[in-house]
């Protein structure tokens, strides 16, 4: 199978040593795996074609980095078939999780077997220019169906749009975990009233997770993000129970692609409390995930 051309940035190949040490077992709660395309081809009118970022390369960043667990996200450009994230989860010793992408056509028996494959939720993008955003009478379908299988839902929203779902949000009967601080934009494009709404949302719904991820995206000023600070502080005050770190690996659809040694630096500036880390890094992925 010939390897398409790819339409995005490649992950930065020479991850830098980080000079933060990360804590024994922490969690890399929002990762990828790209192929390679021979093995896993990428889905037919997909918005994007990556470079592969397989799972070799996976460990080896991992390795470099210090991170001993990692949630695997399935993205867009595979499509609905899961079995890059659920190959992987096999192979990890218990190391690996993931969240799984699905629609309606997914039997009960299919859904079942995800769980017992290491599938913890499954991801909704709300975000335009990756495709159509969902039909929320089918999303509230499904968010019934994996109710009983202890599966939570995986958000991806652009921040201007986050105060139209808040009511949906609260309403919703399995925990939900919003992707990249809610999409917020840092520097003169600030989403104030967004930013506001999803910190209040985050501080008083006890279902609401925040992935404390994607400094790169968020950020108007680039390396090393430092402006990105005050978001990721504002989201750890509200709710220090329920946010998660991490790399977004290999960085899909960003514009300036980071080192990921930045990724674990930026960490003791988000907080240097060894409380607040050990729970942002390791405590609260082991709760919401689930693992051994």
């Amino acid at each position: 199978m010939s390897q398409p051309e790819p339409t995005i940035l490649a992950p930065d190949p020479d991850t830098r040593t980080p000079a933060f040490s990360l804590p024994p077992g922490t969690c890399d709660s929002h990762c990828h795996i790209f192929g390679p395309h021979a093995r896993y081809p990428y889905a037919p009118g997909r918005s994007y074609t990556p470079h592969d970022a397989p799972l070799a390369a996976f460990r080896a960043l991992h390795g470099k980095l210090g991170v001993a667990r990692a949630v695997i996200v399935n993205a867009t450009c595979h499509g609905r078939d899961n079995s890059v994230v659920t190959d992987a989860i096999a192979e990890s010793g218990g190391r690996y999780l993931g969240v799984a992408n699905i629609d309606e056509s997914f039997t009960d028996r299919e859904l079942e077997r995800l769980t017992e494959q290491g599938i913890r939720g499954c991801r909704f993008t709300f975000v335009r220019r990756l495709g159509a955003v969902p039909d929320l009478a089918a999303f509230q379908r499904i968010v019934q169906r994996i109710r009983p299988l202890g599966w939570h839902v995986d958000l991806y929203f652009e921040a201007q749009d986050v105060p139209d779902f808040v009511p949906m949000l609260r309403a919703l009967p399995v925990p939900h975990v919003i992707d990249h601080m809610g999409g917020v934009r840092a520097g003169a494009s600030h989403d104030a009233a967004a930013f506001a709404a999803l910190v209040e949302l985050l501080k008083t719904d006890e279902q609401c997770w925040m992935k404390v991820t994607g400094p790169e995206r968020i950020s108007a000023a680039g390396p090393p993000f430092r402006d990105v600070v005050p978001f990721a502080r504002a989201l750890i005050a509200a709710a220090p129970d329920r946010v998660l770190w991490g790399t977004d690996w290999p960085h899909p659809n960003v514009k300036l692609m980071p080192n990921d040694g930045d990724l674990v630096d930026i960490v003791p500036h988000y907080t240097t409390d060894p409380a607040l880390q050990q729970a942002l890094l390791v405590d609260n992925p082991a709760r919401l995930y689930r693992f051994a």
